[in-house]
């Protein structure tokens, strides 16, 4: 899906945003970096359409095997087709209309050869067998693959994590996320006794003989780290909540001793709705519903399959990361991984380097809900309160055609970047319809750090395009310098790219207020009494007397 609108996207973006740090570490890539993060030729001739993903689970030997079927329309004839899977997975066998495709691996990426003309706007079919021991998760979610565990009462509980990593570490894919499918079937046959839970809405389920298939289906657009396998012991309760575009299923799947704890604890799901079809819109999978499972992870944002293992504790594993107390008042993985329902699945960055698109949103969509349900200068404790987790080490934006996200600074120091603008902004009603315009205006699609800059510049009426050169291409704080000295203030930013002169408030003589700096001094008379300035807490920036 979208590939043919997007396809040159991302290849055109400039080389001269990167740092110098970034251009020095993109010569340690290698070629599997460009076959897994790049559009190559093998990938950019055909528009993804549908997946069937059919495979069995045997957790004895912690195997899988199967197959995928993948639809796709010709965007231009071509007789090289990439499909990526990685090892030590390896694929048994491709056929297109009944004849055997030949195979050449390259590390994680297969070339197909196709026999039959490839006829532009045609919609033609591969079936991709494959089978072995795929990677096991060594850390969960940060170290992906298959997490292979037991539950208390002995039970095999299984369950698959892989973004960054990338889907193909479990099933044959096109593993870039430029194009996303529209559609979807999920078809995993696990051993009976086990349950297996995926994305969308289960269609069917199948009894054989020492195994139980489980058929589900996903009716929308959805990318390709986002698609899970969850397998165990598990049971089911659900709720029908009211939301702005009608009921709305929300199912909960939880290891069978966990149910009662769940029923009361999971309540921080619908409040999570409630407080995001505020502030982005509607809920953007109301065709496929929205899950909590369980899994023996921490958690992560798999499309309409949010996964869950917070430990039944509120905050983040019974801590709050904010340190302001607010932080404790709901279940950190439940409001941040089903944030990522809006930004990250709804909005999907085209390249690994614009992941901040997904995180440094989701991030702020922690505040968001505490401002929700406890106000306005809560939500600032909270938002202000993780500034101790950045480190200000890289930039936000990676390196682009090699699955490179950029720093972990994208999570807080995102947020508070955006906490910023909303500032800027000042009228809170017009931030709100910006964050819900963009889950409108991009709905179910892939998008470019360019399209989100422009979009909130345009609706915002003010000119970011220093602000956000300064805060996801650097890595440095914007300084407020000043000096007081018989009356005079003077002040200037320094620390800044070219052309940045965001204004900022500021108190001074009993009151608050703007101040409009550039990189040039400026200067006003105030009361001679006047000895420093308060710098408004909102804005990440630091000030500096001189």
């Amino acid at each position: 899906m979208k590939a043919f609108s997007i396809l040159l996207a991302i290849l055109l973006i400039p080389v001269s945003i990167y740092s110098q740090g970034l251009l020095q570490e993109k010569n340690t890539f290698t070629h599997q970096d460009t076959l897994r993060g790049s559009i190559t030729p093998e990938r950019e001739w055909w528009d993804l359409t549908y997946y069937h993903l059919d495979i069995s689970v045997d957790p004895d030997t912690k195997s899988i095997s199967g197959k995928n079927t993948i639809k796709y329309t010709v965007l231009k004839p071509y007789a090289t087709m990439q499909i990526d899977l990685q090892e030590p997975l390896y694929i048994t066998k491709v056929t297109q209309n009944g004849k055997e495709l030949k195979a050449m691996r390259d590390g994680n990426a297969y070339f197909i050869g196709l026999i039959d003309h490839q006829v532009l706007e045609t919609n033609n079919s591969i079936e991709v067998f494959y089978e072995g021991n795929p990677k096991e998760a060594k850390n969960a979610p940060w170290d992906g693959g298959f997490s292979w565990k037991k539950d208390e009462n002995g039970n095999d509980f299984v369950a698959t994590s892989c973004q960054g990593l990338g889907a193909s570490v479990w099933w044959p894919c096109k593993d870039h996320m430029y194009d996303e499918v529209d559609s979807m079937d999920i078809s995993v046959t696990v051993p009976k006794g086990l349950m297996n839970v995926s994305n969308g809405r289960l269609k069917s389920t199948v009894e054989n003989k020492k195994t139980t298939t489980y058929n589900w289906t996903v009716k929308n657009p959805i990318n390709n780290y986002g698609v899970n396998a969850n397998i165990g012991d598990y049971v089911h309760f659900s709720e029908v909540y009211a939301g702005e575009n009608g009921p709305l299923d929300m199912d909960y799947y939880v290891l069978r001793d966990n149910l009662e704890k769940a029923k009361t604890h999971f309540k921080d799901a619908p409040r999570m709705m409630e407080a995001f079809e505020h502030w982005f819109g509607p809920y953007p999978f109301y065709e496929d519903g929205f899950k909590l499972v369980e899994v023996p992870y921490l958690g992560m944002e798999h499309q309409s399959s949010v996964t869950y293992g917070n430990q039944y504790k509120m905050g983040y594993l019974g801590n709050d990361v904010s340190g302001s107390g607010w932080g404790m008042k709901f279940d950190f993985i439940i409001i941040h991984e089903s944030g990522h329902e809006w930004f990250a699945n709804n909005i999907t960055h085209i390249d690994m380097a614009d992941m901040w698109i997904h995180e440094s949103f989701t991030s702020y969509s922690e505040n968001l809900f505490v401002d929700y349900f406890y106000g306005k200068e809560a939500s600032a404790d909270y938002v202000v309160g993780v500034r101790k987790r950045i480190q200000n080490d890289a930039p936000i934006i990676g390196t682009y055609n090699v699955n490179k996200e950029g720093s972990a600074d994208m999570y807080y120091k995102g947020a508070n970047i955006l906490h910023t603008l909303r500032q800027l902004i000042e009228d809170d009603e017009k931030w709100r319809q910006i964050l819900r315009g963009l889950n409108e205006t991009f709905y179910h699609q892939t998008v470019t750090t360019k399209q989100i800059e422009d979009y909130i510049s345009e609706k915002s009426g003010i000119d970011l395009k220093p602000f956000f050169n300064q805060y996801l291409r650097t890595a440095n704080v914007p300084v407020l310098e000043y000096t007081l000295k018989k009356g005079t203030l003077r002040y200037r930013w320094n620390n800044v790219v070219d052309g940045f002169k965001t204004p900022v408030k500021v108190t001074f003589e009993g009151k608050e207020q703007w101040i409009y700096p550039t990189t040039e001094w400026n200067w006003k008379m105030v009361d001679v009494k006047v000895r420093e300035l308060k710098l408004n807490r909102n804005f990440y920036v630091n000030i500096s007397k001189l």
